[in-house]
């Protein structure tokens, strides 16, 4: 497992001119007044709707280390691969 090294970069006063002023010729940046600011609330938690309607179950399941190597192989995505293959299998052979 690699470990990110996080660092802030803090701009010079020159470079923070630049970019302050790159803000205010832009026509879609808009500053919100104190009153707007004062009606905005914290959110907490997901957005609604984003609970899937039917949640998936963390298990574990031996499986031959060539089948593995090769699933992963394919790149990202390979859980929901087995996932629809064993689904096609279900409807398949009624099982």
């Amino acid at each position: 497992m690699s470990t990110l090294k996080r660092s802030l970069y803090v701009p010079s006063p020159a470079e923070d001119a630049v970019i302050n002023a790159g803000i205010a010729g832009d026509a879609d940046t808009y500053a919100l007044s104190n009153a707007e600011l004062k009606q905005l609330k914290p959110m907490r938690g997901r957005p609604v709707g984003s609970k899937a309607a039917r949640t998936k179950v963390v298990m574990s399941m031996r499986v031959d280390a060539e089948v593995l190597e090769h699933l992963k192989s394919q790149g990202r995505g390979w859980q929901t691969r087995i996932n629809n293959a064993l689904k096609m299998l279900i409807a398949e052979h009624k099982l």
